[in-house]
């Protein structure tokens, strides 16, 4: 995976489903670091756009010297300081205000980390044996019981729980290799 540099190529070559494609995969994640700096996540929203628009208007010429992610995030920093330094009054919020913002950041924190442990468990198990990847898509994606799955799979239920169990542990082995943290099936 490139990290999003084919599709500002994409973009740059006049396709603008590239440009879609970067703020599909990079929204949320430049909205939290971009907080970081801020601590204002309707600040931060802003800030991306702002990165995004950067990106649509001005074209920057992307080198290759790091990931897409860490250049834009880079991009998306200079954005920051920027706001920072024009705006640095610090203004008053209220209570009730600073309450729906704080529930608002976990949501998208929760929802960010969630992603990217998706992400992760995706890949882990495409990097396993067709059977092994069948069976956990089987019951734990499609939610068949170990019985319809043997029918989906032609094999006996004495052979899907053996199947399962060892495609449950090789998925864990390629998770810890990753150094995710995973929770039990």
């Amino acid at each position: 995976m490139d990290n999003g540099a084919s599709s500002y190529r994409r973009f740059l070559d006049g396709d603008d489903k590239g440009i879609a494609e970067i703020v599909g995969d990079f929204k949320d994640g430049l909205i939290l670091y971009l907080n970081s700096f801020v601590n204002n996540l309707y600040v931060a929203e802003e800030l991306a756009e702002d990165t995004f628009f950067r990106l649509l208007v001005k074209k920057p010429r992307f080198a290759g010297r790091s990931s897409f992610k860490s250049w834009l995030y880079s991009i998306g920093r200079n954005v920051a300081v920027d706001h920072i330094r024009h705006n640095s009054k610090s203004s008053y919020i209220p209570i009730e205000d600073m309450e729906a913002y704080l529930a608002d950041e976990s949501e998208l924190e929760r929802s960010y980390i969630k992603e990217e442990r998706r992400i992760m468990v995706h890949k882990a198990l495409n990097k396993l044996p067709s059977d092994y990847r069948q069976i956990i898509w089987l019951v734990y994606f499609e939610e068949l019981s170990h019985e319809e799955s043997a029918v989906a799979m032609k094999k006996s239920s004495r052979q899907i729980r053996n199947l399962l169990y060892r495609a449950k542990q090789a998925l864990k082995s390629e998770l810890e290799k990753e150094g995710f943290v995973y929770e039990e099936f």
